[in-house]
């Protein structure tokens, strides 16, 4: 039997947005506001955030919710998109790493922190991305924030795509405050961007900053165009790889492979959180000198712990099967499930966003809508993630579905299914009475049956 499904409309309606700069002398007593919005989301079962797994990443799993309710099912939610997480050699060699050399690194990088697990480590990155010098980092995150703050002072220049990740633009504004946004994967934006500080600065570094693969919309730039402008401009270009590295690409190096463009970024960003079955992440830059500069001037690996002996161990295990035959055949499957689950959600007319990718975005549009087709999702066991303001527009609220190498075809058409069913019961905004009213109806429906 379902319980009472009639949602408030104080739950269905507002954002982040609402509560991101609050006011008042008191700094803790502000926040009461946005923590009332979120227990009200919570008490109507709309807040599906802040889960928490109960059993490996995998392709079904176990899970409880914000408020403590058991979750279960085919599981398009997490970013093990090789499936390594729970990979037998990954597991092992975490497990003897852990008995060599203990579950702590206990220092940064730069106070011995290092392990010989992370010095073999960067070698083996360094060898996959093309011989390039490999800095690691606690995080992804970190890395993507250390990249920009390492390198770049205060006269610099910054021209980012607008939808670049947090830490970029976090990292970026703790450089400098030249920063400039173009549009979209738009060069024409990038090159009047460029062309217009050139004009007044001749002597200072600009660094042009983009994602391969954009984790919300799931499309990728034009990673020529941008090198070709760079040139003429006399810029850097940063490429941050956290989604498409070691899934994508017949050698697992996504885009920059696909584009030719391996050699053609000054700066590479890693994260080890999605296809390497670990926390952190690197930045791979040309010569030791910058890479010695990264690690004595970014402040995310100076002033952080180093990876975990255990972390090392698994990424570096990761790594070489990302490399091997394996991976290539791990790859093929993920691609093929990739390409079932976008043509299977066209077929019963979802819009679909961006390109082939292990991030399948379904676009929904409304908030309100999308926080209850979340809600009946998990009641059916489909767990999958809803993603709101502000990590993309209002009124552009979506799912990023993430899909691993080893979904079945049964489980994509659950998934699929899944959406089907919960979107046919969900409505317009000015819909929400008729909403509450027919999912009363579900409700009498099956506590008869």
């Amino acid at each position: 039997m379902r319980k009472n499904t009639f949602i408030s409309k104080e739950a269905l309606t507002g954002s982040l947005k609402d509560y991101r700069v609050p006011n008042g002398i008191d700094l803790i007593a502000r926040t009461d506001a946005f923590y009332d919005w979120q227990q009200e989301r919570r008490q109507q079962t709309v807040w599906p955030y802040a889960r928490t797994i109960s059993s490996p990443p995998a392709a079904n799993c176990e899970a409880l919710s914000d408020a403590n309710e058991r979750l279960s099912g085919v599981n398009f939610g997490s970013q093990d998109y090789m499936s390594l997480a729970s990979h037998p050699k990954v597991k092992q060699a975490a497990v003897d790493a852990i008995g060599k050399f203990g579950v702590h690194s206990a220092g940064s990088a730069a106070l011995l922190g290092n392990t010989a697990l992370s010095r073999e480590l960067e070698q083996s990155l360094s060898e996959f991305v093309g011989g390039r010098e490999i800095v690691l980092y606690p995080t992804g995150w970190a890395a993507g924030y250390g990249a920009i703050q390492g390198l770049v002072r205060p006269k610099d220049h910054i021209v980012m795509d607008i939808l670049s990740h947090s830490c970029l633009q976090e990292g970026a504004k703790a450089a400098t405050g030249n920063i400039q946004f173009n549009r979209h994967l738009d060069l024409r934006s990038v090159k009047s961007k460029l062309q217009r500080i050139r004009q007044q600065d001749s002597k200072n570094a600009i660094l042009v900053v983009t994602e391969s693969l954009f984790s919300m919309h799931s499309n990728t730039p034009d990673l020529k165009g941008l090198r070709e402008l760079c040139d003429r401009y006399s810029a850097m270009l940063l490429v941050d790889c956290a989604h498409d590295l070691g899934c994508m690409g017949e050698n697992g190096l996504g885009q920059l492979e696909t584009q030719d463009m391996l050699d053609g970024a000054d700066i590479i960003i890693g994260s080890f959180s999605k296809s390497f079955a670990s926390n952190g992440g690197f930045v791979s830059v040309k010569t030791r000198a910058a890479a010695e500069y990264l690690r004595y001037y970014s402040a995310t690996t100076t002033f952080s712990n180093a990876m975990s002996p255990a972390q090392a161990a698994a990424v570096l295990t990761a790594v070489e099967i990302i490399r091997s035959q394996e991976g290539k055949t791990l790859r093929r499957a993920l691609l093929s499930n990739i390409l079932k689950l976008r043509t299977d959600l066209s077929r019963a007319g979802y819009e679909v966003l961006g390109v082939a990718s292990p991030i399948v975005p379904v676009h929904v549009g409304d908030e309100a809508r999308g926080r209850i087709i979340s809600k009946e999702m998990s009641a059916i066991g489909a767990i999958a993630n809803l993603v709101e303001y502000p990590a993309v527009p209002l009124g552009q609220t979506r799912f990023r579905l993430q899909v691993m190498a080893q979904h079945t075809d049964r489980d994509i058409e659950t998934i699929v299914t899944a959406f089907r069913t919960c979107m046919d019961m969900t409505y317009t905004p000015g819909d929400l009475k008729q909403a509450a009213s027919r999912m009363k109806v579900e409700n009498r429906r099956s506590s008869a049956a």
